[in-house]
């Protein structure tokens, strides 16, 4: 009971001269209620069953309409040994464990070789599972939809593909799943929706843009892609810091000299967001950097193959020799193939 107290303690989310009677349902006014956040435990596992029947009856058939095939690969002879040694030392042996190893089982150090190559490669998700992982009104059912989506994410951590910045995925949901029910609770409702949509805006640009590099398409992926950097550069490094950010640390100022616990645990956690934005935002302006330049640079190529063809066919036809234009639009795909590649590899922002 202490604890209790203590955590809806109205110095910790109020300003002065509020209390929690304020928020009673009255004159027709409905507030939220923390305890209305229960509902979204049930919503995450009601969200992971659809994600079942989508990955298997919706996915699937769109990949395989879309031509992305389902590859199978072989898998190594069962080996207790190297199984061992794969899961509790290295996927990666030096030169030297092989040899052990080739001993220890009494086969040769290609066979050990090729079984760990096979072992590493049914650790790589293949395309069509990429594909399926990536298929996926008011203000109340916004944020029940919102923390129940963020909840079945983390319930999925240790099943779903391991992602390169893993670490940095688990503080985003945690802090996401913090700021949405302490927003809820506290009413701060309108400036949650924001955060919320500024957050929704740009993501979906990114998963289509995924689901097209899967199927090949590279030019839909490419302009997905620009569009979503787009997105992402207006809502998450300018809308999301001068505005929003903006109105959560100066604003409350002007109305309280003295600003409550819940004023430094929210915007502790928006700064944590921002500083995820960032670091995001260095990857895809590395990626687009990389792009434009792959661009440049082969148009410049491609010109300067052209006029060497017209300096040598006027070359030729002056000492009455016939010659063929070789064609300079070689170099051309390599910028899209780099930024297809790219996105591949480009995290999932949530």
């Amino acid at each position: 009971m202490f604890w209790f107290n203590w955590f809806w303690w109205e110095n910790i989310w109020m300003p002065i001269n509020v209390t929690w009677a304020h928020f009673v349902d009255r004159d027709g006014l409905v507030f939220p209620k923390a305890h209305q956040l229960y509902a979204t435990i049930p919503y995450a596992f009601v969200l992971l069953i659809i994600r079942f029947f989508s990955e298997r009856y919706i996915a699937i058939p769109l990949a395989k309409a879309l031509g992305i095939k389902n590859v199978r690969r072989v898998k190594p002879q069962p080996n207790p040994v190297l199984e061992s040694y794969f899961r509790e030392c290295s996927k990666h042996p030096s030169q030297s464990d092989i040899q052990g190893l080739a001993k220890k089982c009494n086969c040769t150090v290609r066979l050990v070789e090729k079984w760990f190559r096979r072992r590493r490669n049914l650790e790589i998700p293949t395309v069509l599972r990429k594909f399926q992982e990536t298929l996926l009104p008011s203000q109340y059912w916004y944020y029940m939809a919102e923390i129940s989506f963020y909840w079945s994410l983390l319930f999925t951590l240790g099943i779903d593909n391991r992602r390169k910045d893993f670490l940095a995925h688990v503080v985003h949901h945690l802090a996401a799943i913090g700021l949405m029910s302490g927003s809820w609770c506290a009413n701060y409702v309108r400036l949650g929706t924001l955060v919320i949509f500024v957050h929704d805006t740009a993501d979906f640009w990114l998963e289509a843009a995924k689901m097209f590099n899967y199927a090949h398409w590279e030019k839909t992926c490419n302009m997905l892609f620009i569009i979503f950097s787009i997105a992402f550069f207006i809502t998450r490094i300018i809308l999301f810091p001068f505005w929003i950010l903006r109105a959560t640390l100066y604003q409350p100022t002007f109305y309280s000299t003295t600003p409550v616990i819940a004023y430094f645990l929210f915007n502790g956690q928006l700064l944590i967001l921002q500083g995820l934005h960032l670091y995001w935002g260095y990857l895809i302006f590395k990626i687009l950097k990389r792009f434009i330049f792959l661009k440049v640079s082969n148009l410049l190529l491609q010109k300067e193959v052209e006029q060497t063809a017209v300096q040598k066919g006027q070359i030729c036809r002056r000492n009455g020799l016939r010659f063929s234009a070789p064609k300079a639009c070689f170099c051309v795909p390599l910028a899209t193939e780099k930024l297809v590649f790219l996105v591949c590899c480009l995290p999932l922002l949530d």
